[in-house]
């Protein structure tokens, strides 16, 4: 992990001397760079349960929630675009409870996408779907857009998230 120069370009000698800390410091607070990456997991992951729980509390149509996911998911992309893209790149080298830890996080986020969709098909909102494989659709969807969606950027997280929306969701509407 941030191995020849890794994380866009910064290892943690780079990340230390930006910060004004010294490697012993950070270590001395960290412990090692696992616990750095399991930390930075733990702020996105802690982010993007938020959001789902938000949706969760939202009520509405199942469409209307698959479009508020997306929405809460590419804000937490658009204000932690560097947390994002270190656990995204990263996670693999995640070991033991701390893996567990983060795959079961990613199950739970997985699992409230997949249930909107689940609920979508039962009240014949979305056609007859896999909602397994329409969830992973969707998240490859939203979870490339960390490459291209910055702050400031050309779209909005909300802008995108409602194209998103649109085009998945008028894929998987039930014909009238």
């Amino acid at each position: 992990m941030f191995a020849q120069g890794g994380y866009h370009g910064t290892g943690i000698a780079e990340l230390c001397e930006a910060n004004d800390l010294g490697k012993g410091a950070l270590y001395h607070y960290i412990g090692s760079k696992e616990a750095l990456l399991a930390a930075i997991t733990d702020l996105v992951m802690d982010e993007v349960q938020a959001g789902v729980d938000r949706v969760a509390a939202s009520g509405g149509s199942p469409a209307e929630r698959l479009r508020l996911l997306g929405s809460e998911y590419l804000n937490v992309v658009v204000r932690l675009p560097d947390h994002v893209w270190v656990l995204l790149h990263e996670f693999p080298a995640l070991t033991g409870e701390r893996a567990a830890d983060f795959h079961k996080r990613r199950h739970v986020f997985e699992s409230a996408v997949e249930e909107v969709i689940r609920e979508g098909v039962r009240a014949r909102a979305f056609r007859k779907v896999e909602p397994r494989l329409a969830a992973l659709a969707w998240l490859g969807m939203h979870n490339h857009a960390y490459l291209w969606l910055k702050p400031g950027g050309r779209w909005s997280a909300r802008r995108v998230a409602n194209q998103f929306a649109e085009v998945f969701i008028d894929g998987i509407a039930a014909p009238s």
